[in-house]
């Protein structure tokens, strides 16, 4: 019960955080989403630190790590899983599993969001 919790209001955390960035005023002169690609870097550097520190230290508290790795920065974007998936795939020695899960996600992913826009009703 303490997972659950500690994963929802990391969940919550994040969220906030992802919406607050996103209400940011930017004058961006081109359709590059630059908010959400600068939530998903920063989100990438946020989990690989988290992981860093809690495989190298026994004192992180295990809570704290779901509240950080899968609460905060699942809350605030998905793609830094993404991201430390297909990393510790190839660092495993798992290279071309780890390409199929990238190329499908993405192609995949937004395949499914074109094919719901394109034939969905307008």
């Amino acid at each position: 019960m303490l997972n659950i919790l500690a994963v929802g209001l990391g969940g919550f955390v994040g969220a906030v955080c992802r919406y607050l960035i996103g209400l940011i005023p930017l004058n961006e002169v081109t359709v590059f989403p630059l908010k959400t690609f600068i939530i998903n870097i920063v989100g990438c550097i946020v989990i690989g630190l988290i992981t860093v520190v809690a495989t190298k230290s026994n004192n992180l508290n295990p809570y704290m790590v779901l509240f950080l790795k899968v609460g905060v920065c699942g809350g605030f974007t998905t793609f830094s899983t993404f991201a430390l998936e297909s990393a510790e795939l190839i660092k495993n020695g798992n290279a071309l599993i780890a390409l199929a899960y990238m190329l499908g996600s993405v192609m995949v992913g937004v395949g499914v969001i074109f094919a719901i826009e394109y034939f969905g009703v307008k």
